[in-house]
């Protein structure tokens, strides 16, 4: 049996290029994708977590997680598509323009 730290480190390093991603890049899809890396990571300590106590919330809370980013996937790549055909660039710094 793998012990939790295991789990948890994973989780950790996965969160932190989530966050490094999402400071330093400035292409929607590439930010788009850190966002989702860092629920991923969320996902996979709630499991962790849950395994570890015998408790099924751990899991209960994934499946939310799950959907809600199932449905921010739907919704933010709309989003994206829209503004790539309407500024022909994803470039982050260009979208604050949508504000005219």
């Amino acid at each position: 049996m793998i012990p939790t730290n295991y789990y948890l480190i994973l989780s950790a390093i996965l969160f932190g290029l989530g966050v490094i991603a999402f400071i330093f890049r400035r292409n929607i899809i590439t930010i788009f994708m850190s966002i989702e890396l860092m629920l991923n990571a969320v996902n996979l300590a709630f499991v962790a977590f849950s395994q570890a106590w015998n408790h099924l919330s751990g899991q209960v809370f994934v499946l939310f997680v799950i959907v809600v980013a199932a449905a921010e996937a739907a919704v933010g790549l709309g989003i994206i598509i829209l503004t790539a055909r309407n500024r022909r660039s994803l470039n982050i710094e260009r979208v604050d323009l949508l504000k005219l």
